[in-house]
């Protein structure tokens, strides 16, 4: 049976740092999945932030579990050594934050052509990360995305294959419903090559984000999967819910259309999601 540990993109909540560090000890959560602080991700700040950044969060007992960076969220036919520079700061900015992982993608294809063609320029890109990775103490962890190489199964499993030990899993069941692919599939044929969960849900009817559990992205019977793993099993809720901050101005009788998942504020999104995955793990 798995201890199941929650982590979450806190930067849903507040891009306040403090904000940030507030809404997780609310919830009751140890581990951040760090990406935006203020104005920039994380990887964009200097070493002298990095640093108060670390005693924050450490004075709020919270602890880094990934960079939530957005390398390969380029096009494959971007320029890449600029890309690779960024990476090599995200690096650094793991190492400092005692982070032992790095979220990524594998480039976005361009439109209407054959993922297929560019499968040589992806794999020595993604080489390129994961040689320069080796030996950092860093895991480098794909995360399956809409229209980047890594976005159905096969083409993901093409990733962990070719890379092996150097490249992690990230399952976010979210993103392969709105690429049409069922996630529970994507688990059964990825499981070993997964390190960890997003909690993000969507619906195939119109592909709209919901908390976890109203959608089809398989998260109860995934999460029950993953409970017959050994040890520790990480959990990192990206809520991606709708927030529109102006609803209290409309008055109580105002109507602004589909109001079943639309919250007042970023905090009250952010809650929401985290109690949406503490219902599920209650069943599981």
């Amino acid at each position: 049976m798995a201890r199941f540990i929650l982590s979450a993109f806190a930067d849903e909540a507040n891009p306040n740092l403090d904000e940030q560090i507030n809404a997780l000890q609310r919830n009751e959560i140890e581990y951040i999945e760090i990406r935006g602080v203020v104005d920039r991700n994380i990887i964009k700040h200097d070493d002298n932030r990095i640093k108060e950044i670390k005693a924050k969060l450490e004075a709020g007992g919270i602890k880094v579990w990934s960079i939530g960076s957005t390398i390969g969220k380029i096009g494959i036919k971007d320029d890449f050594e600029p890309h690779f520079e960024d990476f090599k700061r995200a690096v650094e900015v793991a190492q400092m934050l005692d982070c032992n992982n790095i979220r990524l993608f594998s480039f976005f294809m361009p439109g209407g052509e054959n993922p297929d063609d560019y499968r040589d320029e992806v794999m020595r890109r993604m080489g390129a990360l994961v040689e320069y990775a080796e030996g950092t103490g860093v895991d480098l962890c794909h995360e399956n995305e809409k229209f980047i190489y890594g976005e159905t199964i096969e083409r993901n499993l093409d990733l962990f294959e070719t890379f092996g030990s150097g490249l992690k899993g990230i399952l976010d069941p979210s993103n392969y419903v709105q690429s049409g692919v069922k996630p529970i599939e994507a688990f059964k044929a990825l499981d070993k090559y997964i390190k960890y969960l997003h909690i993000k849900d969507a619906r195939f009817s119109d592909l709209k984000v919901v908390p976890s559990g109203y959608g089809d992205g398989n998260i109860k019977e995934i999460i029950t999967e993953l409970n017959k793993r050994d040890g520790d099993v990480v959990l990192s809720i990206e809520p991606h819910l709708k927030v529109f901050a102006g609803y209290d101005a409309l008055g109580d009788d105002t109507s602004i259309g589909d109001t079943e998942f639309v919250y007042k504020s970023g905090d009250e999104a952010f809650d929401a999601a985290c109690d949406a995955l503490k219902n599920i793990l209650k069943e599981v």
